[in-house]
């Protein structure tokens, strides 16, 4: 089949573009003619990139973006002509941007059919102004329109009722959850050291004020924080940090990400918000002791003591005893931990969940 992915981003740090990354190489390799549409700037960093450019046999089309009203994470691109063009088998596009209905009145014209994949979009605190703004949009274009996709591909279990809440009808929700490639279980592991790693985007809501402030009181423990850095919060971060964070580019090849997680004892997600947090995940599968902020989408991966560790939103003292409290374990209560971490992210390899993804396209 001839598929194209519609997403905001194509390159930088960013959950959504991950998604869809690895979701066009797993169609590819299963024989599958893929395509992706998207925006020319960098999500982070507002940077412009190529119009064009082809990984692992996806073909990646860039259209000029242009920011939205709404806000900097939505930006407007004119792809129509091209998705005529290119009359694809299937559509899958991806947030309920204005983009996603802009192809879905397409599809339907040309009787294609069109899957929404949601991204969580629920939960999150908005200014005032944007707040109506977005309760507006929703009324007169997401729920009227909502229905009429293919399917709503759900990727976190906690969204779903608020899809229901929506009006969209329960036949026509899926869950197919983020995934990550098999070499995250299977790659030899690096040596492991007594350090802490936050692998991200470098942004307001990831809160890393918070994880700096707890890293001052473990003066001979290092600190990693690695990602896409938003360039006005990085210079911040900057002139918070103490001698033992460092801050770091980000990685971008799979085993080299790998050879990060595997070196660092402990991971810690501090975020605001989470839908379904990709790096959690990837840290998880490498057996790390993993602490996170209990978002929505933290708590829906992490049981509290079982598989990793969950800390109020926020609570700076709350992570301290986190993290005192794993580098004082022993060993044996440490190793059941990673092996649980392990057992229960093993869903989510993207070889399971492809089959179930191309179970419904078919």
């Amino acid at each position: 089949m001839k598929i194209l992915e519609i997403c905001p981003f194509s390159a930088g740090i960013c959950g959504v573009w991950s998604r869809v990354k690895q979701e066009s190489i797993e169609l590819s390799k299963k024989g599958h003619e893929v395509y992706v549409f998207s925006s020319n700037i960098e999500k982070g960093t507002n940077r412009k990139i190529s119009h064009f450019e082809e990984i692992n046999g996806i073909k990646i089309k860039r259209f000029t973006g242009k920011d939205s009203s709404f806000s900097e994470n939505v930006k407007n691109f004119n792809f129509e002509d091209e998705l005529i063009k290119l009359n694809p088998d299937i559509v899958i596009t991806h947030l309920m941007h204005p983009h996603s209905f802009r192809a879905l009145k397409i599809c339907r014209r040309k009787r294609i059919s069109c899957y929404l994949v949601t991204h969580a979009p629920f939960n999150v605190k908005r200014r005032v102004m944007l707040s109506l703004l977005t309760k507006g949009y929703y009324t007169l274009k997401v729920i009227p329109q909502i229905n009429k996709f293919t399917a709503i591909i759900a990727i976190t279990k906690w969204e779903i009722p608020n899809l229901l809440e929506l009006g969209v009808s329960k036949d026509k929700i899926v869950y197919i959850p983020n995934g990550i490639p098999n070499e995250f279980f299977t790659q030899k592991k690096s040596q492991e050291k007594d350090k802490v790693l936050f692998l991200g985007r470098i942004a307001p809501i990831k809160n890393l004020e918070i994880l700096i402030s707890v890293a001052r009181q473990f003066p001979k423990i290092s600190f990693s924080i690695v990602g896409v850095a938003e360039p006005k919060y990085l210079r911040k971060i900057n002139s918070l940090k103490p001698k033992n964070v460092q801050v770091y580019s980000p990685i971008y090849d799979t085993k080299k990400k790998i050879k990060l997680i595997d070196e660092h004892k402990i991971f810690v997600l501090p975020s605001k918000r989470e839908a379904m947090p990709q790096s959690l995940i990837e840290a998880m599968a490498r057996g790390k002791i993993a602490i996170s902020s209990n978002t929505n989408g933290g708590k829906e991966i992490i049981k509290n003591n079982q598989n990793g560790f969950l800390f109020k939103i926020g609570n700076k003292e709350d992570l301290k005893n986190k993290i005192q409290s794993v580098l004082t374990m022993k060993l044996f209560e440490l190793s059941k931990i990673r092996k649980n971490a392990i057992n229960s992210v093993k869903k989510f390899k993207w070889d399971n969940l492809i089959e179930k993804l191309e179970k419904i396209l078919k």
